[in-house]
């Protein structure tokens, strides 16, 4: 299937939409590289199947005892203050994060520690947070035929192609403007 694609396509970028094991798309960027069109791939996901299998482990995943998830999510804050002058005091918030059953995604957080004004020159900003006010800093969702569907046709584009394992629990998509 990769080099079918990669024959139909010479994509220059590839977006995965519920990543996974990455085992149905993997060959797909070394297709694309091999004809030398890849120059880019991002890979996105959080599945429904992992998160009941995992349960504490994806809990783990996004919010783990190590600090390695608040680290990341935290750096969104450092990247504003290095490229926009912000002064977020990154000790002042705490990651958090969160299933959110009903749309079928974990949001990442930073909820405010306390009452705090942040100046933001290089976006004109002064932002002001109340002790436990939150705010989104990332979501990792699961998608499904449908949703995929309509989210591709408000942005123009339409797919292809679809395929998918037997269980129809992964797929692979190949999406072309609408």
């Amino acid at each position: 299937m990769a080099p079918r694609i990669a024959e139909l396509t010479g994509a220059r970028t590839v977006v995965e939409l519920g990543l996974g094991s990455m085992d149905k798309t993997w060959p797909l960027p070394g297709a694309l590289r091999s004809r030398g069109t890849l120059r880019s791939y991002v890979g996105v996901d959080v599945s429904e199947s992992a998160i009941a299998a995992a349960g504490d482990a994806l809990v783990a995943a996004y919010n783990d005892s190590a600090g390695v998830a608040a680290a990341f999510d935290k750096n969104v804050l450092a990247i504003l203050n290095a490229r926009l002058g912000a002064d977020f005091d990154l000790e002042a918030f705490d990651h958090v994060a969160a299933w959110v059953p009903e749309a079928e995604r974990v949001e990442m957080r930073l909820r405010s520690a306390v009452g705090q004004r942040v100046r933001v020159p290089g976006a004109g900003l002064t932002v002001c947070f109340a002790a436990g006010e939150e705010m989104r800093t990332e979501i990792a969702a699961k998608f499904r035929r449908d949703g995929v569907d309509r989210e591709l046709a408000a942005a123009g584009l339409a797919v292809r192609a679809w395929w998918t394992d037997p269980a129809s629990r992964f797929a692979v998509s190949l999406s072309v403007p609408a």
